[in-house]
């Protein structure tokens, strides 16, 4: 049984779209800046960044159905669905092109947003992000079961998550069911090319889960794109201190300061 979720912060909202309640959180002026974490997240890793990002756009933070404060009666996750419980949302607040940012997960939303509706996505950053799964990363998909969660990955996972822990499992089975997955992510070159947003792609050399090879090809695949390989980068090669730097960056791509 679920355990009652606690108060929303002060600029949290829960919103119903598509059969679920999405959780989103609003700040900061300016044109919009949709933030979309990764699989097993939330809004939560967007903090040490939001200040920065808040100064300069109205941020809005989602937490995929099924993450966080977010619900997901169907239990099923796929990133084309993602897509369009994005764009009900900004339809229900008026906002019609954004800019955006996506981690992982959140990153290959964006690509199905992009492609869905290409006029309404005016610029995008793809972090550890992939147009398709391949035999590396099923395999690791396939090991990644309930059971092979250390304790170190239950309590990180209970910081993020607020509907108890069967929501944990769900999102554990649903990641290891993407191994047999073959429809929802697989983007080929020419569909890739339809994309019209300005996109800067933001991938570590040492990713575990794509290997560098696959936003090379996004990088050749979609029109208007830019690359930054981290070197010695992970998964999200983002974080600690690569922090700030990542945020000037990121801001200066999307204020249309890069030529």
């Amino acid at each position: 049984m679920s355990n009652p979720a606690p108060a929303l912060p002060d600029n949290g909202h829960i919103a119903a779209v598509n059969g679920i309640d999405l959780y989103y959180e609003e700040v900061g002026a300016g044109s919009p800046l949709v933030l979309l974490h990764g699989f097993f997240r939330s809004t939560l890793v967007w903090q040490p960044y939001v200040d920065d990002l808040a100064a300069h756009f109205k941020v809005i933070a989602v937490d995929l159905r099924g993450h966080g404060r977010s619900t997901n009666p169907a239990g099923r996750f796929t990133h084309s669905q993602s897509a369009r419980d994005l764009f009900a949302l900004l339809g229900q607040l008026g906002v019609e092109r954004f800019q955006a940012m996506g981690i992982s997960s959140g990153g290959m939303t964006l690509l199905h947003m992009a492609t869905q509706q290409p006029a309404r996505v005016e610029t995008m950053v793809l972090i550890g992000a992939t147009p398709y799964f391949g035999d590396e990363t099923r395999a690791l998909q396939r090991r990644r079961t309930v059971d092979s969660l250390t304790p170190g990955d239950w309590e990180t996972l209970r910081l993020h998550h607020h509907h108890g822990d069967e929501q944990i499992r769900a999102l554990v089975n649903q990641f290891h069911g993407f191994a047999d997955s073959y429809d929802d992510m697989n983007f080929t070159a020419p569909y890739l090319s339809t994309i019209q947003a300005r996109t800067l792609i933001v991938h570590g050399d040492r990713d575990e889960h794509f290997p560098v090879s696959i936003p090379v090809e996004m990088y050749h695949a979609i029109p208007h794109s830019y690359l930054w390989v981290v070197p010695n980068g992970g998964h999200v090669p983002i974080t600690g201190e690569r922090a700030q730097p990542f945020t000037q960056t990121a801001l200066a791509f999307l204020r249309g300061e890069w030529a």
